[in-house]
């Protein structure tokens, strides 16, 4: 895709807004953060240029002011909850998050359990975490919460929760998906902070939908898409409009909360001035950055034909009701795009049908179309990158990359040792294999150089991909669709 988004502009933008926000409430401000901290590929494929790590590193460049708070609800880690895009837990996402933000030289101060009704399962983990030096802070549900706003802002509500410590000007409050009380524990930390005369505030943080464009430009649709789950639906901000005659975007949920935020931050500060919409508590900067319109509504329109495979596969595997497929076919319609439009899925269903078994293509970075298709010994998708790398090395198609002598033991391996009921080689298999060639034959060597050259590009797949498979897929970063369709009649299927 076209590089249409000012990466550079928008650091320098964003983090400028969000420094006003904090000098606005004196040095003191809880900023929710929405989506992820970290591998933010629907930012990425939907404005090319984006960083993936953008979020991080603009908190990076602010880490001498800025605390971080995770918030997980207990509820989620009862139910084990997964996150999709990584086939983890919340509760391990936290782990994972702690990890990976301290590497990044950035400060978390503590981690919140929300909605705590001595689950044990949120006990042990807290115990986990303690044991392991953390701070751990527990809240539990609030009667009649957001409605009955008297007792909310109360010593019986908000003040029922135990204050978390914070030393910081700017407090990120972040959580591995929606649901983690975010929201709540900001506004019980500005009770707090105002008993003790200190003058917080709050802000949002979201990258979408983009607030200063269109309803229904493609890049606010892709959002609807990817949150078909959540029933997520954008609409223009009446509030915005309303009070400043300016139209303005958010979504459902937001502004059908801003009345009650509203009220709870003017019972909290004493005034009705802080924000007058929804839109008014954001503080993103993204839509300022575009710099080729047409060309993020290309990458938009898509994203959306990858969420439309997406949520198909979800549906097909029990993950998902029809009413999120009915919704995104709903959105393509009024993008006037068909499940065909997507890049690779024309070249790999006819590389199926031609060959009678599952099959791969995949667009290369100069337009070329790769394909692969099963054989006796390699997943489609293994053959698929092979070929790949062989077209960007240059190297003829008839040359094997991995010797018979590496192949035969791991075959033998899996189906005598190990009673593999899967006889082929997975894409990490063959991997590992290329990498043991490239010691000694400097074709593979070559060719492993060349998988780098993968990340970004777009591929399909006839039919489900394994787990393994769609994972190291999206290790190589190649966004992957798939046809909605099981390579067997098998019902166990990994």
């Amino acid at each position: 895709m076209k590089i249409s988004f000012d990466n550079s502009s928008y650091m320098e933008k964003q983090t400028e807004e969000i420094l006003k926000r904090v000098e606005q409430f004196n040095h003191k401000l809880y900023l929710e953060f929405g989506g992820k901290l970290f591998d933010d590929s629907h930012a990425a494929r939907v404005l090319p240029g984006f960083n993936v790590n953008g979020k991080i590193l603009l908190l990076e460049k602010l880490k001498e002011k800025t605390e971080i708070i995770i918030c997980i609800n207990a509820a989620d880690i009862e139910k084990n909850k997964i996150r999709a895009d990584l086939g983890i837990t919340y509760d391990m996402d936290v782990l994972r998050l702690i990890d990976s933000v301290r590497k990044m030289g950035l400060y978390i101060s503590s981690i919140v359990i929300s909605q705590y009704k001595n689950q044990p399962s949120a006990d042990m983990f807290k115990n986990k975490l303690e044991r392991r030096g953390e701070k751990v802070y527990i809240h539990k549900p609030i009667i009649d919460y957001p409605m009955n706003i008297d007792l909310v802002v109360s010593d019986k509500g908000y003040g029922s929760n135990p204050y978390i410590e914070t030393t910081r000007p700017l407090v990120v409050v972040t959580a591995p998906g929606s649901g983690s009380g975010k929201m709540a524990t900001c506004l019980s930390q500005i009770y707090h902070e105002h008993k003790r005369n200190i003058n917080a505030g709050y802000a949002k943080f979201e990258t979408f939908p983009i607030w200063n464009l269109p309803l229904k430009h493609p890049v606010n649709l892709a959002y609807e898409a990817a949150t078909a789950d959540l029933n997520d639906v954008n609409a223009i901000d009446p509030f915005h409009l309303e009070a400043y005659g300016e139209t303005a975007v958010n979504y459902n949920r937001d502004i059908e909360v801003f009345p009650i935020v509203k009220n709870i931050l003017t019972k909290i500060m004493g005034t009705d001035k802080i924000y007058q919409s929804p839109t008014d508590m954001g503080v993103n900067m993204a839509g300022y950055c575009i710099t080729d319109d047409e060309a993020v509504r290309e990458a938009a329109k898509q994203e959306v034909v990858r969420r439309y495979f997406k949520t198909w596969c979800y549906y097909k595997e029990g993950r998902l009701g029809i009413e999120a497929v009915e919704k995104v076919e709903i959105i393509m319609k009024q993008l006037e795009i068909f499940p065909e439009y997507g890049l690779a899925v024309v070249p790999a269903l006819e590389k199926s049908k031609q060959n009678n078994c599952p099959a791969m293509a995949l667009v290369l970075p100069n337009g070329n179309v790769i394909t692969g298709k099963t054989t006796s010994v390699l997943a489609a998708s293994s053959n698929l990158v092979l070929n790949c790398i062989k077209n960007l090395a240059g190297i003829p198609d008839d040359i094997h990359l991995i010797s018979p002598t590496v192949l035969e033991p791991m075959l033998m391996l899996k189906e005598k040792i190990l009673y593999d009921k899967n006889p082929l080689l997975s894409l990490e298999e063959v991997l590992n294999a290329l990498s043991i060639c490239a010691a000694t034959n400097p074709l593979a060597e070559k060719g492993l150089s060349k998988l780098q050259n993968l990340r970004g590009c777009d591929a399909h797949s006839s039919h489900m991909l394994s787990k393994a498979d769609e994972d190291a897929l999206k290790k190589l970063g190649i966004n992957v669709t798939c046809t909605p369709e099981f390579p067997s009649d098998n019902l166990y299927y990994i």
